[in-house]
């Protein structure tokens, strides 16, 4: 008999989708005869696809038709993906991400929709789009709730620690350090999420005194400008060069260790079992920190940043002379 096709739906942004990554990961294990696929915001492809249990990820690029919505290219592919999704052959498809887009996405497979419950679902409009509705704790972490969510529609208990289920680049971009070098991810989309510049210089030289290459990336040319600051103050740090997700990710899974404030590339090095400090100055880790065991440490909070020898601490430094 061929394989049972399921489609999971989970668009964006970064840190969501690296959330989902362990429900995949259950569902692959106690359901070996099932094809996964996923439907997924474009900049995020090539990534699902790291995934060893994901058989075909399908781009829809929400996102960029937002950005243009007057672009007959971008209209265009919209509709290649909805043919896609519709000629995809899903048996049952998996809203994971309870937004009315999502579920509109959801919608175009044509197969049975199951989905999050009006009173656990992010927009509780998106509920009508499904056929099955299943009520999910909302106080439980992001992972917990995907894992929650697959196993109540296939009816097996998520148990255990999570696996992310990631096989990692092969190697470090080609301009990555030589020797250990630590990612130190200092951008965030907002600015009371930023740990202080004087924070980062101090830790990328407790790095270097202890034998590490602290490597600062962004993403925009601000955060990049940002990068070259910080690395300037440390002598011996590097700032990362422009670079797609593919080579972040392979920089990230590559390294000894990172730090990173509340970002999804912070969550994509837990992913990939990178020991990683996350750390929090505007929001509450409890519900959306990192999550993946002893090497995902959680430190500060709301209105709280965290000291720099709690952050050289957690990641294993010397302390200062």
């Amino acid at each position: 008999m061929p394989a049972a096709r399921i489609l999971f739906v989970k668009l964006s942004s970064l840190g969501d989708v690296v959330h989902h990554l362990p429900a995949v990961s259950d569902l692959v294990e106690r359901r070996p005869d099932v094809e996964v696929l996923w439907a997924v915001e474009g900049p995020y492809v090539d990534l699902v696809r790291l995934h060893r249990g994901v058989r075909e990820a399908i781009g829809v690029d929400l996102r960029a038709l937002r950005r243009a919505p007057w672009s007959v290219s971008r209209w265009s592919s919209l509709a290649a993906a909805r043919r896609a999704l519709a000629r995809a052959g899903a048996e049952r498809v998996i809203d994971a991400q309870g937004l009315i887009k999502s579920a509109m996405v959801a919608r175009m497979a044509r197969a049975p929709v199951f989905g999050f419950d009006r009173a656990s679902a992010r927009e509780p409009f998106a509920t009508r789009f499904y056929d099955v509705k299943l009520a999910v704790p909302r106080q439980l972490h992001a992972v917990e709730r995907n894992r929650r969510l697959v196993a109540r529609v296939f009816g097996y208990e998520a148990e255990g620690a999570p696996r992310y289920g990631l096989a990692a680049p092969e190697a470090p971009p080609s301009w990555a350090p030589a020797d250990r070098y630590v990612v130190l991810l200092h951008a965030a989309s907002r600015v009371d999420k930023r740990w202080s510049d004087a924070n980062w210089i101090e830790l990328a030289r407790r790095l270097r005194a202890n034998g590490f290459t602290p490597v600062f990336p962004g993403g925009s040319e601000a955060e990049r400008a940002r990068a070259a600051r910080l690395a300037a103050a440390v002598g011996g740090a590097m700032a990362a060069p422009a670079m797609p997700l593919a080579e972040a990710a392979a920089l990230l899974a590559h390294a000894h260790g990172v730090v990173g404030v509340d970002t999804g590339l912070t969550h994509l090095a837990v992913a990939f079992g990178v020991p990683t400090v996350g750390v929090y100055c505007a929001t509450d880790p409890a519900l959306p920190g990192l999550h993946g065991g002893e090497r995902a440490i959680n430190i500060g909070g709301r209105g709280v940043a965290p000291a720099v020898e709690a952050v050289a601490q957690a990641i294993g430094l010397e302390a200062a002379a």
